[in-house]
């Protein structure tokens, strides 16, 4: 057996077979005691491997999901993690991580109070109710950690190829985020009783604390080390400097990071001579460009800093006359004399920084038509010029409820 256990091609395949055992419903109890008889020590590389190969040969990413649960139990403390690379003070797994040892906090402390419901009486209830709620809202705080998962980390996976597990874990992440709004719910409702509570306590609290312990056992065995050997460092970079965008959980880091190349902004780098416009958020050819701005349900003007008109969206719905003869002309002579005032006093107010926009609706015949002008501004604040938005609003204006399902208009 320790031959098996020892050939990696091996005990893939094994690992795999379980989860399929799993899937096809065996006891899951019994495929248990095989997986920690037969796995002890698996790296965790081979553990994304197996779920990777799993989606890729047709088992939907829900089926991962739906007995992540249980193959996650059986490989708990059981993944060897010895060839794992070490983490920077700063970087983002190392912020991740100590996100995570507040997070244990406290689900510990949420547990101990929920351990001593029961031997509680009616009359101390608010008091628990209190004490559990503001838990609760703190965990809640775990929903920017996932956030920068699914949308700096998971990205870098997939271009790397690994799809398959950050899927899956977006899932557990949704039921987490599920779990922890229905408990707030439940918190909240009057009349709660200490056997009322008791029962809540098992059936969710409890259940929705152990989930968020459940997840930091997957990232800090298998999705963090795993992170660490397939990401380069610029990329690493590139997450770190996003990561004040979406915020932090339970911790503020206080040590700057910065790869030893010194860091390069992948978003940043210039690819001259290629045709493409690069931006710091991503980028475009010539054509995407002009055909999203010409996409767009609005109408789009821009004026330079020496009010002269540089650009306008060619929508095939425009509000208002627009033609390449206004370009590089002096915006007060695009309108009549009457409004020139009120040109002046925009621009003015948006210079001096005073106003930061100027809106107007009108009555155009059945039309409504909404009007917005912003001064647009450098990083240290210098004015760069005005951009005008106008928008049709006139069959939004007549939505009511929801339309929550998938239906083209006509």
């Amino acid at each position: 057996m320790s031959e098996l256990i020892n050939n990696s091609a091996q005990r893939k395949e094994l690992l795999k077979h379980m989860i399929l055992q799993l899937h096809g419903g065996e006891a899951p109890e019994a495929v248990r005691q095989q997986l920690l008889n037969l796995l002890k020590g698996i790296p965790y590389d081979e553990v994304v491997e197996v779920e990777q190969q799993l989606i890729n040969e047709g088992l939907p990413a829900e089926e991962v999901l739906k007995f992540c649960d249980i193959h996650t139990q059986v490989l708990d403390g059981q993944i060897d993690q010895s060839g794992a690379r070490a983490i920077p003070a700063g970087h983002p797994v190392d912020t991740f991580k100590k996100e995570n040892r507040e997070l244990e906090k406290v689900c510990l402390k949420l547990n101990l109070i929920l351990s001593t419901v029961p031997a509680a009486s009616d009359a101390a209830v608010e008091g628990f109710l209190t004490d559990i709620r503001q838990h609760f809202n703190l965990l809640m705080d775990v929903d920017k950690h996932y956030r920068r998962k699914e949308n700096l980390l998971f990205p870098f996976l997939e271009q790397h190829g690994i799809t398959g597990p950050p899927k899956v874990m977006w899932g557990k992440h949704d039921e987490v985020r599920e779990m922890l709004k229905s408990s707030i719910e439940a918190l909240h409702a009057s009349g709660l009783k200490i056997n009322d509570l008791e029962q809540l306590a098992e059936l969710l609290l409890k259940p929705a604390a152990k989930a968020i312990t459940d997840m930091i056992m997957k990232e800090e065995e298998i999705l963090f080390p795993m992170t660490m050997d397939e990401l380069t460092d610029d990329e690493w970079y590139e997450i770190y400097q996003q990561t004040n965008e979406i915020g932090y959980c339970l911790y503020d880091p206080s040590t700057e990071w910065k790869p030893a190349n010194g860091g390069t902004s992948l978003s940043l780098k210039e690819a001259a001579g290629d045709g493409t416009v690069r931006l710091p958020s991503g980028s475009f050819t010539i054509d995407e460009l002009t055909v999203l701005l010409n996409t767009l349900p609005i109408d789009v003007t821009f004026v330079d800093r020496n009010d002269k008109v540089k650009f306008f969206t060619q929508g095939r719905h425009r509000i208002f006359d627009r033609n390449r003869a206004i370009i590089g002309r002096d915006v007060r002579m695009c309108h009549p004399p009457h409004s020139v005032h009120v040109v002046e006093q925009i621009l003015a107010d948006f210079k001096s920084g005073k106003e930061s926009s100027a809106p107007f609706w009108i009555q155009m015949g059945p039309r409504f038509i909404y009007i917005n002008y912003f001064p647009l501004r450098d990083t240290e604040g210098n004015y760069l010029g005005t951009i005008e938005f106008s928008q049709d609003l006139t069959e939004l204006r007549t939505l009511e409820g929801e339309q929550r399902l998938l239906s083209y208009g006509k």
